[in-house]
């Protein structure tokens, strides 16, 4: 698809099909990566969108409990080396 460059403000931009955003699932909020590799320009969607509000939400609902108990065992104090020197 062609696209011609605008003037927005004191930058330049283009504007992104509503259907490209659909197939990606972002909206005029969404933050996405910029880049330039190989003088191509990607604009990739950023993978981490709205983990700190679902993060944030799972906490108020009490979601966010460990599933199994949090213990090491004699394997993991045998065969593992911690950097810290904790065991």
């Amino acid at each position: 698809m062609k696209a011609n460059i605008i003037s927005i403000g004191n930058s330049q931009g283009i504007i992104i099909p509503s259907v490209f955003l659909r197939q990606l699932k972002l909206s005029s909020k969404s933050s996405v990566q910029v880049e330039v590799s190989d003088g191509v320009l990607m604009i990739k969607p950023d993978p981490r969108q709205g983990w700190a509000e679902a993060a944030a939400r799972m906490h108020a609902a009490g979601d966010d409990k460990l599933l199994l108990e949090d213990s090491m065992n004699e394997f993991d104090k045998e065969e593992w080396t911690w950097e810290d020197g904790a065991v």
